[in-house]
């Protein structure tokens, strides 16, 4: 198997960057053909890996990709799942270079996508032409790679449902989280869930002069501002009511295990040039970034924000509003009750409209199943180090469905860095994450094989 990385590296690479060209952004409809253009891209190369059938499906959103390499249906089947969508590259202008040119500096993939989630899915589609090269699959492989993850899914549950019987599989795959370091692999055991939120204050009918109406009239700004502040008390603690009744709260034991993971305050706060922490009181970074709900404002706008100076109370003020959740949280409930909230904190002389985006419902997966040993082998026979169990502080919409539908667990086994930027400028990939993906994946299937008979 090396062998034929190592006699192949280039062409691997090459592949990848030709994938990361294309500026898919699912969020922007003028990227539209570009979607269309990486689907038919990833349906070729797993063609051309040498699945069975590679195929694209629409949906009323942007298409899935599809393909199977069924080699024996008394072995056991592994469903891989990914997203050749990617956040928008905006603003660009805080590039070090253009988004969608991808760049090698320092050992690493500079482009939109290059982590998430296109080099870590595309890791799969290498390691199924190596295993089937070198005659070492030994598992049926289902690839579903979609185009919507980074605008919650919406279509893809409709998809899984029609196509159950064509999905159907022991286990699900997921290459789209990361471990501590380069040196101390990880398994992601559980990820937070979602609620994002659009949330509009609207004020007089028409932008008004601030000198003529300022002190008599709100100002929406000022208003959404003064309600936002409110969604969270002095110690982090949001607010909303019934907010953390479904809480799981962690035993002492369960956060000790959780907090002997490798973190260094120190060097947490220098990457990112802060002089301090914040969060909710009275648990630790650790936990308060992957099992412990927040409320954040993710953009905020009105008025005039151009060049200069202009006098104005603004008609209207929006934000978007992110609420990351953790079990046994629900995410239709809690847009309930934030909607409900903030209706009601809101003043007279303002109107106030909640608009839901999308959401997704947290995930715990068992680390005592073949699934996760399955994982654990793996990553150790490929570190040379057994893995560290943690908890993820992302969401991936889709992972609960698939439990819900297909009846099966899912393993979180991602190459990801917290150095990677996801979802900001300057987003890269390590080389060495890329080809250890390439090389583990297979392991898996093989001990995965082993451990089902």
């Amino acid at each position: 198997m090396q062998e034929y990385i190592e006699k192949n590296r280039d062409r691997f690479l090459n592949e990848l960057l030709d994938l990361l060209r294309i500026p898919s952004v699912s969020a922007d409809s003028k990227f539209k053909p570009d979607m269309l253009k990486a689907a038919e891209y990833v349906r070729d190369r797993i063609a051309e890996a040498g699945a069975d059938r590679a195929e694209i499906y629409e949906t009323e959103g942007h298409p899935v990709v599809y393909g199977e390499k069924i080699v024996d249906p008394a072995l056991p089947t592994v469903l891989v799942y990914g997203h050749y969508d990617v956040q928008p590259a905006d603003p660009y202008e805080l590039w070090n270079s253009p988004p969608f040119e991808p760049i090698i500096k320092n050992d690493r993939i500079y482009a939109r996508g290059a982590c998430d989630d296109k080099g870590q899915f595309y890791m799969h589609i290498k390691a199924l032409e190596i295993m089937l090269a070198t005659g070492t699959l030994a598992c049926n492989v289902k690839v579903m790679i979609e185009g919507e993850e980074e605008i919650g899914s919406s279509n893809l549950g409709t998809f899984v449902r029609k196509h159950k019987e064509m999905l159907q599989c022991d286990t699900i795959l997921i290459s789209d989280t990361s471990i501590i370091a380069n040196d101390v692999p990880s398994i992601e055991t559980g990820l937070r869930g979602l609620t994002y939120v659009e949330v509009e204050v609207v004020g007089a009918n028409r932008d008004l002069h601030s000198g003529v109406y300022g002190g008599g009239v709100a100002n929406p700004i000022n208003v959404l501002c003064e309600m936002i502040a409110s969604l969270k008390d002095e110690n982090g603690h949001i607010t909303i009511p019934g907010f953390y009744d479904k809480v799981q709260d962690l035993s002492t034991s369960e956060r000790a295990a959780l907090n002997a993971a490798p973190f260094d305050l120190e060097e947490y706060k220098k990457d990112l040039a802060i002089d301090d922490v914040a969060g909710e009181r009275g648990y630790t970074t650790i936990e308060r970034t992957s099992v412990r709900p927040t409320l954040d404002v993710n953009g905020i706008w009105g008025g005039y924000i151009g060049e200069g100076a202009k006098t104005v109370l603004p008609s209207k003020a929006s934000a978007k509003i992110s609420m990351r959740l953790v079990p046994d949280q629900n995410d239709d409930e809690i847009c309930e009750i934030f909607t409900k909230h903030f209706e009601s904190i809101a003043p007279a002389s303002v109107k106030v409209k909640v608009v839901p985006h999308h959401g997704g419902l947290p995930y715990v997966t068992p680390t005592d199943s073949v699934e996760y040993r399955a994982a654990e082998l793996a990553m150790e026979e490929s570190f040379g180090k057994k893995p560290i169990p943690t908890r993820g502080g992302g969401s991936i919409p889709i992972v609960a469905l698939f439990e819900q539908e297909l009846g099966c667990k899912s393993i979180l086994m991602g190459f990801g860095l917290d150095i990677d930027a996801l979802h900001s400028p300057n987003e890269s990939y390590g080389l060495f994450n890329y080809y250890k993906g390439i090389e583990t994946i297979p392991l898996f299937f093989k001990h995965y094989a082993e451990l089902k008979k």
